[in-house]
């Protein structure tokens, strides 16, 4: 599976992905994205990848298995 890697440092809650992946992603009382799923499922992936694309500050990458 995919891991989901989060930069809090540099996420401004625009919550472009919590729009793309409701299910994966929510902003939490500090007004950052909070994972609701580490990890992401291969069916899952082009929901959370244009989440990824979506995001203005680059606050989201994925960490992919090794093949």
């Amino acid at each position: 599976m995919t891991k989901i890697l989060v930069d809090l440092g540099k996420c401004q809650g625009y919550a472009n992905c919590v729009v793309a992946a409701p299910d994966i992603f929510d902003l939490g009382d500090t007004g950052r994205v909070e994972l609701l799923e580490a990890t992401v499922a291969d069916d899952r992936l082009d929901d959370v990848r244009e989440a990824i694309r979506s995001c203005p500050a680059a606050a989201l990458t994925l960490e992919e298995p090794a093949s």
